[in-house]
This record gives C-alpha cells, structure tokens and sequence, in this order.
C-alpha cells in the first residue's frame, strides 16, 4: 500500500475516517467507518479498514486490497460482494471504537489522557499506529477547523498550536479488557512509580479502576496497594474471590497487609487468612489482636535479629538472603536466646564494621523501645525525641515483639501524610 497525502507518510486517523473506497473500475464500495489493527509490539499493525455500503455495515477490506490511500482508499479489482463481515481475531481491536475519545494513560507522564486523534505510519510496506493525539488541535482537527483555527492563530498572534503526540510506548488504553490483559499492558502499567500508579487509580471511576488494578501482576498490584487511600484499598480486595486477594496480600508489607485486612469486612478477612499459609496467617491473627493506635497494633514483626556472638559476615550473608522479604532493613536487633532484646546495629554499622567483628562488640546497648500497649502520643514522642526511623516493641519481659517503622505511625496519627 502507497500512502500519498501526508508529510513523511504520517497521517491521522481522522483524514482516514469517512474516505470513499473505489476499486479498480472506478466503482464505490462504501466508506471507512474504522480501521482494525492487530497489537503487537513495538507499534500495532494495521490488518485492514472497517466499510459501511449502503445497508451492509461493517465489511473488512484487508490492507493486502489496498492499493493506494490519498482522496480516496483505492483497491485492486475487488467488488462488495467479495467482502465479507469484519471478525476479529485474538489480539486485534477497531481502532476508532477502542481508542477515539476515550481514556489512557500516559505512562511516561503518569497521567491520564484523552485520545482526540490517532497518529499511523506507512513503513515496510504496511501501516502502523505510532503516536496518539491529546492536545486541542487533534480536536479541532476532527470537527474540520483546524485549518481556520491556524488562520486565526497566525494572523493575530503570529502563531501555530502545536500537536500534543504520545509515543505509543508510553500508551496504555483503558477502555477495553481485551487490551488491559495484553502482556503489553503489565510491562507498561509496571514501569510507572507505584505512587502515581496510585493516584492514577483514584482519578477513574469504579469500573476502569477495577479493571486495571486486575491487570496488574500481583507484585506491581501490592506495591500500588501500599499506596492507595484505606477506603479503595479495601474496595479493590472486596472485587477479588479469596484467593486472588490472598496472593497480592501477601506481597505486601506485613504491617500495610495487615492494616488492609483490619478495614476488610470479617467474613471477607478470614477468608483470605484460609488461603494463606499457615505460619503467615498466625503472624497477621496476631497483629490483629492489637488496638490500631497502640504500638501493637502499628509494628511490623518482618525484621531481622541475630544471637550476639553471631559474626558481621554471618549476618550480612542473611540479609542479602532474606532482605528482600522483610519490611526493615536499616536496623538489625541483636537478642538472647530467650529473645530479650539486648541492642540494636545499623546497617552503616555492618558496612564499616570488619567481617570477623562480632555484633555484640558493635552493638548499641542505649536501647530506644516501647511496650506493646503504648500509646500513638508516646510513639510520636519517641520519634522526636531520638530522631531514629524506626522503635522496637518489647513485651514486659523486654522480649522482642516487633518494630514500628516512622511510615506506620504516619498511616495512623496522620493517614493523609502516611500514603
């Protein structure tokens, strides 16, 4: 196919829209209603245009049939009745009814946008979806005023609104399921900070949110979830069967997973904790037990401890094996074999430290801890007071229980700062 009409052979799906088709002899097949296209990577491929002739709607004229684009879309010799009813196969989308008008999101923005045109591209003998249009020229360019608006523009002002184009690499559309659950869309959707993932979240209606957030994988999904008001939190699990829930909960953090389960209803939190192992289960029912604004009830027990005669190489060899599952890795807890907390090791000190030391040569006995009841305004103090970013919880007989991080005292005495 030969396109003529535009510069450096891009044109809008807009000038493509409402084109006449004529065959070889000269003759009228319809008019473009759509084009379809296939959604590969890098861009998607146009397979062919969607035709409206006289009472017969939506007919398929392959691309292999198109012998030129200008004017008009030509063909080769290929009459109406040769043309049959568009079907679409496993990966292709119309792409006026999936795109035009409607929501994305700009992942390389982290924002969401609305399509007013489609940029394509005549390369290697095919066409191809390459930018999407979000600026008000688009618009104007679809209601056909985009000649007179530059006219306007430049005699008043001496100047050109420009096109507002995404690179299709930063496109996630949003409007159909089909394409949220396109490999494609969990890499993109993925490369996006879970924080602005979040806000992306909040800013859609309930049925868009739900969508996307069941496109994620489950990592990307629970970091997004750490990350999002308490309130849609909790309605996004409660869209989830059990064990759905079960697997994103559990690639959270142990003190958000557990905060999260506290706002579900009941019935609907025990059946997650079924789903769960059962040692994994045990340490959330224990959480739970505890007041949401006592220290209880905002530690986390996903930390590392070591024995005191235990070696800075020995540990550090732990916590490269296990840092990547626990929630605080700045400080290490140094404990008797009766768990009573005997000091505490920052993680600067293991970096400095010879790997021979022993962390009861390097440890700080000047412990900084809280007991399991106390209070939201005596964590708060603490936290001031000593400047450290994060406490541990003893129970009376100083065995260690847990450790408050400063993000989980935010999340309770100031929730609007703690997210």
């Amino acid at each position: 196919m030969v396109v003529h009409s535009e510069p450096r052979d891009f044109l809008f799906l807009s000038r493509i829209l409402g084109k006449k088709v004529i065959n070889a002899d000269g003759k009228k097949l319809g008019l473009v209603v759509d084009v379809a296209a296939e959604f590969v990577e890098p861009y998607p491929v146009v397979t062919g245009f969607i035709l409206k002739a006289g009472k017969r709607k939506n007919l398929f004229l392959p691309c292999t049939e198109v012998s030129g684009l200008d004017e008009d879309v030509y063909t080769a010799n290929i009459s109406s009745n040769n043309l049959q009813e568009y079907k679409p196969h496993g990966g292709e989308s119309l792409l006026y009814s999936a795109l035009m008008d409607k929501q994305v999101v700009d992942t390389n923005g982290a924002r969401i946008r609305r399509v007013n045109d489609l940029q394509l591209l005549q390369a290697h003998h095919g066409l191809y979806l390459v930018h999407v249009d979000v600026g008000f020229r688009g618009l104007m360019r679809r209601v056909g005023l985009i000649k007179t608006m530059d006219k306007i523009l430049q005699v008043l002002f001496d100047y050109q609104l420009p096109d507002q184009l995404i690179s299709w690499k930063f496109v996630q559309p949003l409007s159909s399921p089909d394409l949220l659950r396109l490999n494609i869309a969990h890499n993109r959707l993925s490369q996006i900070h879970p924080a602005d993932l979040a806000d992306i979240l909040e800013d859609l209606d309930i049925r868009q949110r739900t969508a996307v957030f069941q496109a994620l994988d489950k990592e990307t999904a629970a970091e997004t979830l750490e990350e999002t008001d308490p309130k849609i939190q909790v309605s996004l699990i409660a869209d989830l069967n059990s064990a759905q829930a079960s697997d994103i909960i559990e690639e959270m953090s142990l003190s958000e997973a557990t905060d999260l389960l506290a706002d579900l209803p009941k019935a609907k939190a025990e059946g997650i904790l079924k789903e769960m192992e059962k040692d994994i289960a045990e340490d959330f029912k224990e959480l739970l037990s505890h007041p949401e604004k006592e220290a209880g009830g905002m530690m986390t027990t996903s930390f590392l401890s070591f024995l005191p005669n235990v070696t800075v190489r020995q540990a550090m060899e732990t916590i490269r094996k296990e840092g990547e599952d626990v929630d605080l890795l700045y400080y290490v807890y140094i404990t008797d074999e009766e768990e009573r907390l005997l000091g505490v090791v920052t993680l600067r000190d293991l970096l400095l430290a010879s790997p021979d030391a022993v962390l009861t040569d390097i440890m700080d006995t000047r412990i900084i801890s809280v007991k399991l009841d106390d209070k939201d305004e005596t964590i708060a103090d603490h936290f001031a007071k000593y400047g450290v970013t994060a406490i541990p919880v003893v129970d009376d007989a100083e065995k260690l229980q847990g450790t408050i991080m400063f993000k989980n005292l935010l999340e309770v005495v100031a929730p609007h700062l703690g997210k």
